[in-house]
């Protein structure tokens, strides 16, 4: 069982990391991409020279017999969903940090991304079911739980259903939101309520990757097991057809995800556990804005 103490450091260290790469690199960027839904209306104003005259309001201008205009800002407040992959796949690392830890720390630079725009941030946990559902609200102490619960909750299904996920999203979360979804996508077909939520939320894909499943280390012959199923493959993998079609595999696996989440206008990132993620990340913020810019 965890020790409550090593939870809590473990927590604040990964707020105080995920608070200074947000307030040095991403909060602005964040805000420059990321729009809110509309225009709020702030109040009514005498006409200035050089004032649009579309934002005449015409009923106050004709009861004071002077020109008034209407004045707006915009709505910069979002809500945010992070849908996290915990199903057991997500414990495997074959480096320093498990794919889990990774998923939870960047999900974490999301959220305080969101936070610091005012924006409220929620939370989906599922495996092959829905394990948690936190609804979107604002501060650090919420936030905190997010953390607390992306990196120690222990799942009851050890499975992937992302399409029950994303059915479960598409009903409880009705308002236009911006959804991270964060897995490394070893699911069956998801494709259909995919389509739906790509309609209804401005959604990112990330995936999350370990070395070991895109290129098969020559260590003899070992046996392979299945997290989520349990099942268990004895593997020579000195043999180089082996290792060769063991790749190939996994670039026709990136290949394919590449072509869903493109076909429905979806973002997908790639994050690699042996590799640093802040230059993917500013990448996608950076093509993004280029993007909203054109």
């Amino acid at each position: 069982m965890n020790d409550p103490k090593e939870i809590l450091r473990k927590i604040r260290r990964l707020e105080l990391r995920t608070r200074r790469l947000v307030e040095s690199s991403f909060a602005g960027q964040y805000q420059s991409v990321f729009k809110g839904r509309g225009m709020n209306f702030e109040e009514v104003r005498p006409y200035s020279p050089g004032d649009e005259i579309r934002s005449i309001d015409w009923n106050v201008t004709a009861r004071t017999g002077e020109p008034y205009i209407k004045k707006f800002t915009e709505e910069r407040e979002m809500t945010v969903m992070i849908l996290l992959d915990v199903s057991a796949s997500g414990n495997f690392g074959s480096v320093e940090e498990s794919k889990r830890e990774m998923a939870a720390e960047i999900a974490a630079i999301l959220a305080f991304s969101a936070i610091h725009n005012n924006d409220k941030v929620g939370l989906l946990l599922f495996s092959d079911r829905v394990e948690l559902f936190i609804p979107p609200k604002k501060g650090r102490h919420h936030i905190l739980r997010l953390i607390r619960e992306m990196l120690y909750f222990e799942p009851q299904g050890r499975g992937t259903d992302l399409a029950g996920a994303l059915e479960y999203m598409n009903k409880v979360v009705t308002r236009r939101s911006l959804l991270f979804l964060v897995s490394d996508f070893l699911t069956p077909d998801f494709s259909r309520p995919l389509t739906v939520t790509a309609k209804r939320h401005d959604t990112v894909a990330l995936r999350v990757v370990d070395p070991a499943e895109e290129t098969l280390p020559d260590v003899g012959v070992v046996l392979l097991e299945d997290p989520e199923t349990g099942e268990q493959i004895e593997v020579d993998t000195s043999r180089r057809s082996i290792s060769r079609s063991y790749a190939k595999h996994a670039e026709d696996r990136l290949r394919d995800l590449g072509r869903l989440f493109g076909a429905r206008g979806i973002d997908l990132l790639e994050l690699h556990t042996d590799r640093d993620y802040l230059p993917v990340l500013r990448g996608f913020f950076e093509r993004r804005g280029r993007r909203m810019a054109a």
